[in-house]
């Protein structure tokens, strides 16, 4: 809430100012708290009148916020692996390289006016490597890297200690999430996409391995997947070390 300056002063000035902070508390209190709607609506067309943009925010910073579904594409495969750092292949415990990316998902449930934490759900994500290659599909069948699945916290995070993906042809840098009441089946289910400030790609693509790629072919704009809700799930890393981090804040509806 922007006020502008006060040019002049009398003697009803403090009364003023304190009736000022009380509208300014009560307005962020009514921001905080009146997040979601009653309707509830699935998971290809959640509803959310005006979402906000997905940012790197700090650990204390809470968000109630509705994204887009968007489809599973390439490639979810089941592997129930429950590990934060999915970095590596289980079979021979060696990393993929590329440039560390710390990523963690703070989940709540929007429903009938209010927002909750949102513990107990697994969170699962997978994406292509530097290079653009999925684990377990195609060449690379029977490898593991780049998948896993943790479980929401009391707080509704979980975190991932992953590696920036890569690109491959046809498609914008991106990152595949699946987020689960259940692992039996027979639960809710949400799945989307993330993707990435182009400036931060710029910087990660001129660093090896990514750079004996060259550059990608598709910008976040010309991406078919980004164009139906893309702009709700771009994510800025922030940098950390060497690396880059990234908090993304979503609300479940059902």
């Amino acid at each position: 809430m922007r006020q502008g300056p006060m040019n002049e002063k009398d003697e009803n000035e403090p009364d003023r100012s304190r009736r000022e902070i009380v509208i300014f508390i009560g307005s962020l209190a009514a921001g905080v708290f009146g997040c979601g709607s009653g309707s509830t609506s699935s998971p290809t067309s959640p509803t959310s009148p005006t979402p906000a943009p997905a940012t790197s925010s700090s650990p204390a910073a809470t968000g109630c916020v509705v994204r887009p579904a968007l489809t599973e594409g390439p490639y979810f495969v089941d592997e129930r692996l429950n590990r934060s750092d999915i970095r590596t292949d289980p079979a021979d415990g060696i990393a993929r390289p590329g440039v560390p990316l710390r990523l963690t998902f703070r989940v709540t449930r929007s429903s009938g006016g209010t927002c909750s934490m949102l513990a107990g759900v697994y969170v699962d994500v997978w994406h292509c490597d530097a290079l653009g290659t999925y684990s377990d599909v195609q060449g690379a069948r029977g490898r593991k890297f780049l998948r896993g699945y943790q479980v929401t916290d009391a707080s509704g995070a979980a975190q991932f200690t992953t590696i920036f993906p890569g690109w491959y042809s046809g498609r914008a840098i991106h990152l595949h999430f699946k987020i689960r009441t259940s692992l039996g089946g027979g639960g809710y289910e949400f799945t989307s996409q993330l993707f990435f400030d182009e400036s931060v790609t710029a910087a990660v693509l001129a660093q090896s391995p990514y750079n004996t790629k060259g550059q990608p072919d598709t910008s976040n704009a010309r991406d078919g997947i980004y164009q139906g809700g893309g702009s709700q799930l771009l994510v800025t890393p922030v940098a950390e070390g060497s690396g880059y981090g990234v908090t993304f804040d979503i609300a479940l509806q059902y």
